[in-house]
């Protein structure tokens, strides 16, 4: 059977009291499959969330972190924090992140690593410019990011790690790739993964996730193609209706 997530990533949106809003009438939609769905939630909106959530399957994330236990490192949060509040997941590397506040491939690693060896699960972000993607560059682009951020990871701690394929040119512009662009890519994620640890079983046990703009009213078609495991979703998520009409369309494909 084909594995989901449909991994809702509020970036910074909500107040406490409204997240708490929003987990009330998420679990009045009975889903199916909740333990299928996560919210990646601002820090300050976690322990309420888990608080919630809490029975329902549905599973609660952090939109970053660093990889040092603790420090001088005003501003931000720490792995211990985050295992403190019982968080399943953790966003790396999202193209904001890497545009606006210095992301890097190494950081990335750093985090990912960190992450591992404290059992909580990264969504990893890759995924290329217009710019690139119009020069045909894309997959040179995401090999060279995978590559990079995977490094010294070992063939058995990939399948607690969540790829999410974000081409930066179809976030919150409106603009979508379409099913066969996202499956094209999806599947050639699968395939260098595969191909880095010589095992081709590797890639296809990947969860792999779309996460350009994947909304109510095109995630049926996207989630039906063989190699999108489900999606990380920016504005849909924030509304509880068409979050729960994406995650009944993955349920629909079970």
């Amino acid at each position: 059977m084909k594995k989901f997530l449909i991994a809702g990533n509020w970036k910074m949106n909500k107040t406490t009291a409204e997240a708490v809003e929003f987990a009330q009438a998420l679990k009045s939609k009975n889903l199916a499959n909740a333990e299928d769905c996560a919210i990646m939630a601002p820090f300050t909106q976690l322990v309420s969330l888990k608080k919630e959530l809490e029975g329902t399957g549905v599973k609660v994330g952090a939109q970053n972190v660093h990889f040092e236990p603790s420090g001088a490192f005003t501003g931000e949060i720490s792995i211990p924090m985050l295992k403190e509040i019982g968080v399943d997941y953790c966003v790396i590397g999202h193209s904001e992140r890497r545009q606006y506040f210095n992301e890097t491939d190494e950081t990335c690693n750093k985090k990912l690593k960190a992450l591992l060896e404290n059992g909580i699960k990264p969504i990893l972000c890759v995924g290329e410019s217009l710019e690139i993607r119009e020069g045909n560059g894309e997959q040179t682009f995401v090999a060279a990011q995978l590559f990079a951020d995977l490094e010294g990871i070992y063939k058995e701690e990939v399948q607690n790690i969540v790829i999410a394929y974000e081409p930066i040119w179809a976030i919150g512009t409106g603009k979508t790739a379409t099913p066969d662009q996202a499956e094209e890519m999806c599947a050639f994620i699968r395939g260098i993964v595969g191909g880095m640890y010589e095992d081709p079983a590797v890639g296809d046990e990947l969860i792999v996730l779309y996460g350009g703009s994947m909304k109510a009213g095109n995630a049926a078609e996207l989630l039906a193609m063989q190699d999108i495991n489900g999606g990380l979703i920016g504005g849909d998520s924030l509304k509880v209706d068409n979050f729960a009409t994406i995650a009944e369309a993955a349920n629909a494909l079970k």
